[in-house]
C-alpha cells in the first residue's frame, strides 16, 4: 500500500511538471545574446531543461476549489497557536490571479528564504536563462604578469569541490566551473607564449560597497550561514575545513597560485589585488553552469550564497550599483515592468535580512506569474522550487498524517530565520486546479510546531 501510494504520488508530481515541458523548447532557442551581460558568455551552450516529452497528457482547467470549504479549513490552521500571533495567507487561482483564500493576504512579514522567489523572478526576466558566468585570467600591467578576473560565480570549484566529487564518484548538479581547469588553461596559453614564470593579482572589483547585507545579523558568517559576498570567490567561501573565509578573493587567489604551480608555472612576488586593464588580452576562462540551472539549484537547496551573487547580476544587468543597494532597487525595478512589485520589499537577495518584508499576495503572484504559460523564461522557477517529501529543503518533511497526501503534489520554498517559518508554492487541487499558495508567519516560538502547520495548509490546499 505505501508502495502505491508513493507511486501515486510520483505521477501526480509528473502531471505537476507538465506546464514546464513547454520551457524546454524556450530555453533551447532563447538566445542569450537578448540579454548581453559584460561577464558572460556571448554565445553559451544550450543545455537542455528538459530532455523528453511530457509523461502524461497535460491536466485541464479543473473546477475550482469551493471557496468556503477552503477558506474554512485555512482559516482553522491560520489560527493554530504554533505560527504565533502574526501569520497570514492566501491562495491565488494561478490562471486568473483571483483570490480564493484572503488570510490577511496584504500583511507585509518576514519572509525569510522565500525572499529566494523574489530573486529567481528578477534574474531569470532580467539576466535571461542561458547567460552563464565567467571567471577568466587576463595579461596584466606589467611584463610577465596576469590577473585573476572574478565574474561572479560562487559555484566556482576549489580545491574541496573536487575533492569531494572525487570522493563521492558522483557528478554534481549542475556542474560547476572549475578553479583547476582555469589554471591548466592558462598554464598552456602562458607556455605557448614561452612564459614559465609570472606576477600575480586578481580582481574582484565587479561587486562593490560592503559585503554584508543590511539586517545580517553578525554572526552568519562566522556560523557558516553565508559567506562575504564576492565576485571572486570559490566552493560559496567555504574552506577545506569548514569556516567561511573572511576575505574569499585572497583566498581563490591563492588556491589558484597552488593550481598554476601543479602545471609548471612559477608565481613570483605577493599577490595582489588590482584591477584589470581595459581590453586586457584574455589568457582562458571558465564558465558556470546557465543561469536557469543556476536558479534551480539557489531554490532547491535554499543557497543563500547563489542567491546573493545571482541578485547582484540583476544590479548589473540593470546599469545600477554593483552593490546591496543596488541589487535591491533593480530587482524592484524588474518587478515593476511585471507589474509584480507592489507588496515587496528586500534589502538582499537570499532572505536572511530581517528588513525584509513581503506579503503573502505578492508571493503568490510571483508563483502564478512564474507558472503561466506566457512567461515560459520563467519557468524554472516552479521546476527548481522542492518537492514536498522528496527534494531539496523539503524532502524530510510531509511525514505526518495531516500533511503525508500533500508528498508529491505539494512544490514550495521554504523560509527559516529565528522566529520565522513560511512557504510559499505551486499546486494542483484534486480537481486539477492549478492554484499558488504562501503562508507567512513571523512571531513563531517553536518552529516544529509552526512547520508541521504550514505544510497540513499546504496539503489541505492540494486536497481541495
Amino acid at each position: 500500500m505505501v508502495r502505491r501510494e508513493r507511486w501515486v504520488a510520483v505521477a501526480t508530481l509528473a502531471l505537476l511538471q507538465v506546464f514546464v515541458v513547454v520551457a524546454g523548447s524556450y530555453v533551447l532557442s532563447h538566445d542569450s545574446a537578448e540579454n548581453p551581460v559584460s561577464i558572460a558568455s556571448p554565445k553559451p551552450t544550450p543545455t537542455p531543461l528538459v530532455t523528453a516529452g511530457p509523461v502524461l497528457a497535460a491536466a485541464g482547467d479543473g473546477a475550482l476549489p469551493a471557496k468556503g470549504t477552503l477558506s474554512a479549513g485555512l482559516a482553522e490552521a491560520l489560527g493554530d497557536p504554533g505560527l504565533g500571533k502574526n501569520a497570514a495567507g492566501v491562495v491565488l487561482d494561478a490562471k486568473t490571479g483571483g483570490m480564493l483564500f484572503d488570510g490577511r493576504a496584504t500583511k507585509a512579514l518576514t519572509p525569510a528564504s522565500t525572499t529566494k522567489v523574489v530573486t529567481a523572478t528578477a534574474v531569470l526576466d532580467s539576466v535571461g536563462t542561458d547567460v552563464r558566468l565567467a571567471t577568466t585570467v587576463v595579461m596584466g600591467k606589467a611584463a610577465n604578469s596576469i590577473t585573476l578576473v572574478g565574474g561572479g560565480d560562487p559555484t566556482l570549484a576549489g580545491p574541496k569541490t573536487v575533492a569531494d566529487a572525487k570522493k563521492s564518484k558522483q557528478d554534481p548538479y549542475p556542474k560547476p566551473a572549475s578553479l583547476a581547469q582555469l589554471a591548466s588553461r592558462t598554464a598552456k596559453a602562458l607556455k605557448a607564449a614561452k612564459i614559465t614564470s609570472v606576477e600575480m593579482s586578481y580582481d574582484a572589483s565587479l561587486f562593490s560597497g560592503p559585503v554584508t547585507a543590511p539586517g545580517w545579523k553578525p554572526n552568519y558568517v562566522p556560523e557558516g550561514t553565508v559567506a562575504p559576498v564576492a565576485a571572486l570567490t570559490i566552493d560559496e567561501g567555504r574552506s577545506l575545513s569548514g569556516p567561511r573565509y573572511s576575505d574569499p578573493p585572497l583566498s581563490a587567489a591563492k588556491a589558484f597560485v597552488t593550481q598554476l604551480e601543479k602545471h609548471g608555472i612559477e608565481v613570483e612576488g605577493e599577490i595582489t589585488p588590482a584591477k584589470a586593464a581595459p581590453g586586457a588580452r584574455e589568457l582562458a576562462r571558465v564558465e558556470s553552469a546557465p543561469m536557469y540551472a543556476l536558479v534551480e539549484k539557489m531554490l532547491t537547496e535554499s543557497d543563500n550564497d547563489l542567491a546573493e551573487a545571482l541578485s547582484r547580476q540583476v544590479a548589473i544587468k540593470e546599469g545600477l550599483p554593483h552593490t546591496f543597494v543596488g541589487e535591491a532597487k533593480a530587482v524592484h525595478q524588474v518587478l515593476g515592468r511585471l507589474k509584480a512589485d507592489q507588496g515587496v520589499e528586500v534589502h538582499d537577495g537570499s532572505g536572511l535580512s530581517t528588513r525584509n518584508r513581503i506579503t503573502p499576495a505578492a508571493l503568490a503572484r510571483l508563483i502564478a506569474v512564474a507558472a503561466s504559460p506566457a512567461n515560459p523564461h520563467l519557468h524554472s522557477l516552479i521546476s527548481g522550487l522542492p518537492v514536498a517529501g522528496f527534494t531539496g529543503t523539503l524532502d524530510n518533511r510531509y511525514g505526518r498524517s495531516d500533511s503525508k497526501p500533500g508528498a508529491g503534489l505539494v512544490r514550495a520554498k521554504t523560509g527559516t530565520l529565528t522566529g520565522v517559518n513560511t512557504l510559499a508554492g505551486i499546486t494542483y487541487t484534486a480537481s486539477g486546479r492549478l492554484v499558488a499558495f504562501a503562508f507567512m508567519a513571523d512571531e513563531v516560538s517553536d518552529p516544529g510546531a509552526a512547520v508541521a502547520v504550514l505544510d497540513k495548509m499546504a496539503t489541505i490546499v492540494a486536497q481541495s
